[in-house]
């Protein structure tokens, strides 16, 4: 595989492995899901833990996604 910068190697990722689009598909719902309960007016102690409880399983897919990433990122040798 040639060099891809890390925006690349994600952009391809998208289009080509089914694993990391459903991860970040996911990713967005939970992104869109905190940005509605953070936009409210009144946020309520359930609204605080349902977006701590987002959040985590935002971060969750985020560090997955990255080992996908890594996972086909070429090694480099320095």
């Amino acid at each position: 595989m040639e060099k891809f910068s890390q925006e690349e190697l994600k952009a391809y990722l998208l289009q080509s492995n089914e694993e990391y689009r459903v991860l970040a598909d996911k990713h967005a719902e939970y992104a869109r899901l905190i940005d509605e309960i953070e936009n409210k007016p009144h946020v309520t102690d359930q609204d605080e833990v349902e977006e701590h409880r987002l959040k985590k399983l935002k971060l969750h897919l985020k560090d997955q996604m990255q080992q996908i990433v890594n996972r086909h990122r070429p090694t480099q040798v320095a």
